[in-house]
């Protein structure tokens, strides 16, 4: 007689547990195979008590897993057992974007079409899980593009000397020991200097205040050869009123000091003489910088503030101007502290269309030259207030508003508690030969409290935020680039125009605000005249970071600008 089976409770599966009362009722029943479901078994009350009843002891500790994991279990044991001995598979070649997860990884072969749309590395970066992710665009060639832009195929392109310039320029170039111009200034000097009003648009680093300061001193140098018109200056103006033929308008004291150096430097082989007028003083301090001996300052560099106390005192007049420069115009025109005193300095210029010019009726109006790496949407509706806007010239380069290309960018996305270990790590694991190091925060009380932790931990550096008065900011920025002091903390006051060609580290500290910002951080790195391209370091702590970081990193797969930032240029 054949022995019935012996029941088993770890035996029976799903199916048998729920009809194990009818099963029993029989006289045999069908052994089933075992069904293992990870290292638990699934007993039920009923399947339990039927056991026991058929002479079967239970285990004592039962873990009871619902259906749908138990699914869910099934198939991640399958994925892992299909994926073992496997590893990720690195794409070969270059890198143009690496992550710590190489599969995301994107080779400098690769090219994603115009609608694709990419797999990021920062599509999950919103969650918590994230933290401790990152990526880096790697550098993929040596020289800034405005270098490589500056040779065409057949040769090394022209020279300064090729462009009509007047000898004393010619001069003061040489003794700069600057030879070969660049994108930018190939483009400007020979519009400029045909006396075309333009809106000149070129990347961060990229020698833009030469090439306005060439073409426009050309001019100035050209008329001086004949008799200058006499001007009469408007009713009430006192007799030593300073009355410039060119006007540089910057927005902070740091870009007049530079812009004033390398201004000067230029007209003094021709016997110019240039002054800069900055604010934070007395009146009579104001009075003291326009002072020059006659036939008084040619050239004018100012903040908007200034200039206009100095036009309400009657220190300044604004008759004889030939040419009025708004550099950094995004910042001019985007911050209300400077937009309202630039449009009363604008409002006293003979800018109005159908006005006439500075030696009367027969001469051209002034030449008006709006610089920047990015511009503000409402430039042209506060332009039109003052000149005809139809008349300016576009004049922009192949790599504005994208990403530079010779500078390796990393992202790291941290908690906010972990910032401040990171970043003294990198700085304590940097030599004292490894270069200058900017740091950059949002807001002026970040700037201060991260510097009393340096000093805490015997780090020396400087700080620069907009909140110190006048006297604490004088002398700073120019310490930091005779090299006294090797790192900076800053907030976005140093980030616009200021030369940091001795910079080989930026780090974000506080993620920039606008994709406008970050672009002027990183572009002061790998600067025209900078010896090596340097590097940047971003911490991404907020969920509105990743918005930006994710435009960035999609951006940078594509090889394309930045989004939303030519509708203001065009």
């Amino acid at each position: 007689m054949r022995p019935e089976p012996e029941i088993q409770p770890h035996a029976l599966t799903f199916l048998a547990r729920r009809r194990l009362g009818g099963a029993l009722r029989r006289d045999v029943i069908r052994p089933r195979r075992r069904y293992h479901v990870g290292a638990a078994m699934v007993l039920r009350y009923g399947g339990v008590a039927a056991a026991r009843a058929a002479g079967a002891q239970p285990p004592e500790n039962v873990v009871r897993i619902p259906w749908a994991l138990r699914l869910r279990l099934q198939r991640s044991e399958r994925g892992r057992r299909r994926g073992q001995g496997q590893t990720a598979a690195v794409r070969p070649g270059k890198l143009l974007l690496r992550s710590r997860r190489p599969e995301l990884s994107q080779p400098r072969w690769q090219t994603l079409g115009r609608w694709e749309r990419p797999q990021l590395v920062s599509a999950g970066w919103k969650h918590r899980k994230a933290r401790g992710d990152y990526f880096q665009l790697e550098a993929v060639q040596e020289a800034a593009p405005a270098l490589l832009a500056s040779q065409p195929q057949a040769g090394q392109g022209p020279l300064f000397t090729e462009m009509g310039l007047q000898p004393a320029l010619l001069t003061a170039l040489q003794d700069l020991s600057i030879g070969r111009p660049t994108a930018v200034q190939r483009l400007a000097i020979p519009a400029l200097r045909r006396g075309r009003s333009a809106l000149c648009a070129a990347e961060t680093g990229s020698g833009k205040t030469l090439a306005y300061l060439l073409p426009l001193l050309d001019r100035l140098l050209a008329r001086s050869a004949g008799p200058e018109p006499a001007v009469e200056n408007p009713e009430g103006s006192g007799p030593r009123s300073a009355s410039p033929r060119g006007l540089v308008v910057l927005p902070s004291r740091e870009l007049v000091a530079q812009v004033g150096a390398v201004a000067a430097a230029l007209c003094r082989p021709a016997g110019l003489l240039v002054r800069g007028l900055t604010g934070g003083g007395a009146a009579g301090g104001l009075r003291r910088q326009l002072r020059a001996p006659p036939p008084g300052a040619a050239v004018l560099l100012g903040t908007p503030g200034a200039l206009r106390t100095a036009l309400q005192r009657r220190f300044l007049v604004l008759g004889r101007l030939r040419w009025v420069v708004l550099d950094e115009a995004d910042t001019l025109i985007d911050d209300e502290s400077f937009a309202t005193p630039l449009e009363e300095v604008l409002a006293h210029a003979p800018l109005a269309a159908g006005a006439p010019g500075p030696a009367g009726p027969g001469e051209e109006r002034t030449q008006v030259v709006v610089v920047g790496a990015t511009f503000p949407a409402g430039l042209s509706q506060m332009l039109a207030r003052f000149v005809d806007v139809d008349c300016f010239v576009n004049l922009s380069t192949q790599s504005l508003h994208r990403l530079p290309s010779h500078v390796q960018q990393k992202f790291v996305r941290l908690k906010g508690q972990d910032k401040l270990p990171e970043l003294l790590q990198l700085l304590k694991e940097r030599s004292a030969s490894s270069g200058a190091v900017l740091i950059f925060c949002n807001s002026a009380s970040t700037v201060n409290w991260l510097g009393y932790i340096l000093d805490d931990h015997k780090i020396k550096h400087l700080r620069l935020q907009g909140q110190m008065l006048a006297a604490a900011r004088a002398g700073i920025f120019a310490s930091f680039q005779k090299g006294d002091v090797s790192v900076l903390v800053c907030t976005d006051l140093a980030s616009r125009g200021l030369d940091t060609s001795g910079v080989q580290l930026v780090v974000n500290y506080d993620f920039p605000n606008t994709l406008q910002d970050y672009l002027h951080r990183v572009g002061r790195v790998g600067r025209v005249g900078s010896k090596m391209p340097g590097a940047v370091v971003s911490f991404v702590t907020h969920r509105w970071d990743v918005d930006l970081v994710r435009k960035i990193e999609t951006a940078a797969r594509k090889r394309a600008g930045l989004p939303g930032m030519d509708a203001s240029i065009n």
